[in-house]
């Protein structure tokens, strides 16, 4: 099937729009050295434009006063708190607490009063604070950005929508090991769960929301 033809076989029934509200953060997803570094089982160059995406949307939001919240996968010694998913995913021993693979980049590290989120499965609501912590914040739509697009991202965006955070997903900022399961579910995304976005327009929508 086509793409034209697999757009048209999803008109009408999966074409709705979700409005982008009025206090929004930017939840970057999983922005870690893993996927930047070559040599790294996760490794790919496509994350390395994805993350200088992230770096103009995080200087946007901090322009503008938007809230910036991180988050960052740990286990403990054994992966023993990752449950099935440690077991599923080897990569995830990349995850260990006190891994340089854990770390922020350089050039992307959260600064004085910016959320950090840690977690062990692929959703960044699954098992932690995020959803209070916005709901205290007064947050109600997300633009989400982070790797990988067919991973923790389609995972933490879905579950936005499923606890009451309009998802924007922001494409040049995401990032996968290859192009068709990008692509796949940044479509999927937008079919069903989230607004797909470009970084221009997730930076408009940053200029207005502080207006």
């Amino acid at each position: 099937m086509s793409q034209q033809d697999l757009k048209a076989n999803y008109a009408g029934a999966f074409d709705g729009r979700l409005p982008f509200g009025q206090r929004p953060a930017l939840l970057i997803v999983d922005v870690v050295v893993a996927y930047l570094r070559p040599g790294s089982p996760l490794y790919d160059p496509a994350f390395q434009v994805a993350l200088e995406s992230n770096e103009r949307l995080v200087a946007a939001a901090r322009a503008e006063d938007v809230p910036v919240v991180f988050t960052n996968v740990v286990y403990a010694e054994g992966g023993r708190d990752g449950g099935l998913f440690y077991r599923k995913v080897p990569a995830l021993k990349a995850f260990k607490a006190g891994s340089a693979d854990g770390a922020f980049p350089d050039t992307l590290q959260p600064a004085p009063g910016d959320v950090v989120v840690s977690k062990q499965y692929a959703s960044a609501f699954f098992g932690t604070s995020l959803a209070s912590t916005l709901t205290a914040m007064g947050i109600d739509s997300l633009l989400i950005t982070g790797f990988s697009t067919s991973g923790c991202v389609r995972a933490t965006g879905l579950d936005a929508l499923q606890h009451g955070f309009v998802p924007y997903v922001v494409r040049e900022a995401c990032g996968d090991r290859h192009p068709g399961p990008h692509e796949a579910n940044l479509f999927d995304l937008q079919a069903k769960y989230a607004e797909v976005v470009s970084e221009a327009e997730a930076i408009a929508l940053l200029d207005k929301a502080a207006r």
